[in-house]
């Protein structure tokens, strides 16, 4: 009886090809959780490979909070709670804006804004690793807009990251308080989008559930080998390959 409740339904029975394409996301999504960052568009591609664009977006959230569960425990010490009230009241509003928009989009015209936004931040993260001058403004009104940006992408395609990196760098903030602020900031958001899949898009059900159980492991292993490598892997290093491997996956999501 309770294997029966746990079957997953037919449209999620996966080859082998695809169980490895969403194993593989979600362990990036843990490493991603553990502090490296600018992988995260990596994980939103290979997912909306797998499945629908939109249906990949409501399978992540409940994986991305058990992310971001351990993230707020193992970083909770470095959290500067003064700098998520700064961003916060508008990345919400930019969640409610974002899901009057994507509610009623047609399955390839959501995938084709969300490969879209997805190129568009690939060129934006590119712009920025090319850029010789690092500052960023530090202004109230810059806080609001990459907290609108924040919000309306994280629920269009969970790709928040490159919007409130650059808020945070804006701040210069240590790393560890960068990270710690970070992990808060995503767990309040990510809980804040859940009715919102669940009663407006109807993308977190039952089913999808029983899905995000059978790939809830793969968090565990990369949070855990992703704090190993935290202290050594230095960005440098593998953004230009994720730039690359992103861009493809975000053309294979607009020709799918």
């Amino acid at each position: 009886m309770l294997f029966t409740i746990f079957d997953l339904p037919t449209h999620f029975q996966l080859d082998w090809t695809s169980w490895l394409l969403a194993g593989l996301a979600i362990f990036t999504l843990g490493i991603s959780k553990s502090g490296l960052k600018g992988i995260s568009i990596l994980i939103v591609t290979l997912m909306a490979v797998v499945f629908d664009a939109k249906a990949s977006t409501g399978i992540i959230v409940p994986l991305l909070l058990v992310g971001d569960t351990f993230a707020v425990i193992y970083y909770n010490r470095h959290t500067q709670w003064k700098y998520l009230k700064q961003l916060l009241p508008s990345m919400m509003v930019g969640v409610v804006i974002g899901t009057w928009v994507g509610k009623d989009l047609p399955e390839q015209l959501f995938k084709q804004m969300m490969a879209v936004i997805i190129l568009l931040t690939v060129v934006m993260m590119a712009w920025w690793d090319r850029r010789k001058d690092k500052r960023v403004p530090d202004h109230w009104w810059f806080g609001a807009l990459m907290g609108l940006m924040a919000g309306f992408t994280t629920m269009i395609g969970n790709l928040a990251g490159t919007f409130t990196n650059l808020f945070f760098l804006a701040l210069r903030l240590p790393k560890n308080h960068f990270i710690g602020t970070a992990a808060w900031l995503f767990f309040i958001i990510n809980l804040f989008k859940l009715p919102f899949h669940i009663f407006a898009w109807h993308t977190i059900t039952w089913d999808t559930l029983k899905l995000d159980l059978r790939l809830a492991p793969f968090i565990l292993l990369g949070f855990f080998i992703g704090v190993k490598l935290v202290r050594k892997i230095k960005d440098q290093h593998y953004r230009r390959i994720i730039l690359i491997l992103t861009g493809i996956g975000a053309i294979v999501i607009l020709l799918k």
